[in-house]
């Protein structure tokens, strides 16, 4: 079972809802949804959390490229929006290295015939533990430090997203979306 929410920050304070991800299939398309919920220049997060094995955390600032942050990574691979989270960006790989990794069969469009092939990030290739930006919180009340915290083994007890928004400032309008 997952959760997910979206802050936005306003002039009044932070703003909460809860978005319909099931259209979401791309960062790209999270990131929009996020855009939508704040005005132009605003700062969006969306908090992603499945049942005690991962949260995720995206802050989209305007058209800025979104910063992401990921509790346990090996942990989201196995998890459909946790592999929406899990960019070439937040591994650390190189667009340009896949084609290493991809034997294409000369079929249209790059298009393979092997069933087999692996769509997103597998778990073989995908660190265990908390990957991604630590600092994306830390102008708004959470330093790197105490980012972590909330990912190292055993820290996550469902407890983690509602730490995170109690040190934004906001976690009545996050329990207000629960």
């Amino acid at each position: 079972m997952y959760f997910a929410a979206l802050l936005a920050r306003t002039e009044d304070g932070w703003q909460a809802s809860e978005p319909d991800l099931d259209d979401v299939e791309t960062l790209a398309d999270l990131s929009d949804l996020a855009r939508e919920a704040g005005d132009e220049e605003e700062t969006v997060l969306v908090f992603i959390e499945q049942e005690d094995a991962w949260f995720g955390v995206i802050r989209v600032d305007g058209e800025e490229d979104p910063r992401i942050y990921v509790s346990d990574a090996a942990a989201a691979a196995r998890s459909s929006y946790g592999e929406i989270l899990l960019t070439d960006e937040v591994l650390g790989r190189d667009p340009q290295d896949l084609d290493e990794l991809v034997d294409l069969d000369g079929t249209e469009d790059g298009e393979s015939d092997d069933e087999d092939a692996v769509a997103g990030p597998s778990e073989d290739h995908v660190p265990a533990g908390p990957l991604g930006d630590t600092d994306l919180l830390a102008d708004l009340g959470m330093s790197a430090k105490e980012l972590l915290a909330l990912s190292g083994d055993g820290a996550l007890t469902g407890e983690a997203l509602g730490e995170i928004a109690d040190a934004l400032g906001c976690a009545d309008v996050l329990e207000a979306v629960r």
